[in-house]
């Protein structure tokens, strides 16, 4: 399986777990519970016809390493933004040794804290402080890999924004006659 521009290639793997679950967090538990070391394809209800709706997930002794979504091709803490988790979904898991991901897992791009995919699409803080507590040393959940807190501790990002706002107002007032009724 290749993720992304086909440069990480994830071997087939044994499969050991193939159901519809009622959620994603269920797929996340039964991850951990087995201490999987592989991956995991998830396919969310809702487009269970659709091959490129897929979320694949990489763990080592249970806790997630990265994360990759197919539909919107994009890795890492932005592949758990992507992925529609809502509702039932097929998930299943597949064994490999810890070697045959290496590759994949040195990618920094597609790399995800250990809480996070029990946080963003689970939303089960007990199964994210398992899987913080379980990752190994120089795995942490740091809070700059999280993209909404790192977007909102950027302020000259949040200013730039506002400025773009404040700008795009004002020419629309002047486009509608209401320039006149702004403070400045």
């Amino acid at each position: 399986m290749s993720l992304g521009d086909g440069s990480v290639d994830i071997p087939h793997g044994r499969l050991v777990y193939s159901r519809v679950v009622d959620d994603v967090g269920v797929a996340l538990a039964t991850a951990f519970e087995r201490s999987l070391t592989g991956y995991a394809v998830l396919t969310p209800q809702s487009a269970l016809l659709l091959d490129d709706a897929e979320c694949v997930l990489t763990f080592e002794a249970g806790v997630p390493v990265l994360a990759y979504d197919v539909a919107s091709d994009v890795g890492g803490t932005d592949a758990l933004t992507a992925f529609s988790a809502g509702g039932p979904c097929r998930t299943e898991l597949y064994d490999l040794p810890a070697d045959a991901l290496t590759v994949a897992h040195d990618t920094p791009e597609l790399r995800v804290p250990p809480g996070a995919p029990a946080d963003h699409l689970a939303d089960d803080a007990a199964l994210a402080d398992r899987c913080r507590a379980r990752a190994p040393d120089d795995r942490t959940d740091d809070p700059e890999t999280d993209p909404l807190e790192a977007f909102l501790a950027d302020e000259e990002r949040i200013a730039a924004i506002q400025e773009e706002a404040r700008a795009d107002a004002e020419r629309r007032a002047a486009e509608w006659g209401l320039d006149d009724h702004l403070d400045g």
